[in-house]
């Protein structure tokens, strides 16, 4: 059987878009009442009509404290319960100056930090207090990244995001040894390449496309589809997971488990000479002097 979520009250912060509005759907289809999250007036606007009567849509910026309190205030005034959270929300940092260690801006850090770790923290913590005060125990699952824990240094080198999505692995872990006995259970969700719109930059590289065919090698070898990790979603905030917290799920295509091949020749470089063979070289001497 499928997992289910009937009747459960489902609060997404950045759900209106790539892997949050696939959520919402899935999550719709297996019976859940959503409250999405967004913080762009145009993908609220389209996310509402795509899900119609089924959800409610926000328009919010997750980093300011007061969004997932509200967003946890709309779920219970029109469904009269909330039952979990799925926090999705975060971005690149590279055009504020995220990137290499010794090129990394204090804006890039602050900036990248607050849009990755500190708006889940704010989620985080709403939900564990509304948890708290209905003693009802629920569900939080976040979104990390591969780049947690499995660094790709040719393509993917924004440091202040690989830290940031490792504190997530952190505050998760901790907080689900935590509230373990309070039945709050907290969940990660580590994808590798998923074409989003975060993901542009790297969708639109061949070069970064030659090198996820062979870094994530499963189904073809291809970057991941938002609708790829709907069903680990489902699965960890429905009942039918009420023994697994403290977990980390790479979906990642083999990420973690693939060292990819990254290609030789940089557009604008020129080729590099290719070492002689000495066997090979002194092989042909050889066969020249002997036709004299």
């Amino acid at each position: 059987m499928p997992a289910s979520l009937r009747d459960k009250a489902v609060v997404i912060i950045g759900g209106t878009s790539g892997i949050g509005f696939s959520a919402a759907k899935a999550f719709i289809q297996a019976g859940a009442r959503v409250v999405a999250l967004g913080n762009d007036k145009e993908t609220s606007a389209a996310a509402e009509k795509e899900f119609a009567d089924a959800a409610l849509v926000m328009t919010a910026d997750a980093t300011d404290p007061k969004a997932a309190l509200a967003a946890i205030q709309v779920a219970l005034g029109n469904f009269k319960r909330f039952d979990a959270l799925y926090h999705v929300a975060g971005g690149s940092g590279r055009r504020k100056g995220d990137g290499p260690l010794h090129e990394l801006t204090d804006d890039g850090w602050d900036y990248t930090l607050n849009l990755n770790l500190t708006s889940l923290f704010y989620s985080n913590r709403a939900a564990t207090q509304q948890f708290l005060r209905q003693q009802t125990g629920g569900a939080v699952l976040n979104l990390s990244s591969v780049l947690a824990f499995s660094p790709s240094a040719q393509f993917f080198g924004t440091h202040a995001y690989s830290a940031a999505k490792a504190a997530i692995i952190g505050l998760t872990k901790a907080a689900a040894a935590y509230y373990a006995s309070s039945n709050i259970r907290f969940n990660v969700l580590a994808p590798g390449l998923v074409a989003t719109p975060m993901s542009q930059r790297a969708q639109s590289d061949p070069q970064i496309a030659q090198f996820i065919s062979t870094k994530q090698p499963l189904d073809g070898g291809r970057m991941g589809q938002p609708s790829d990790l709907d069903a680990a979603a489902t699965y960890l905030l429905s009942d039918e997971s009420r023994f697994v917290t403290g977990q980390v799920l790479a979906i990642d295509g083999g990420w973690s488990l693939s060292d990819g091949q990254v290609p030789t020749e940089r557009t604008g470089q020129a080729q590099q000479p290719q070492p002689k063979n000495l066997i090979r070289t002194l092989a042909g001497i050889w066969s020249r002097l002997n036709k004299r």
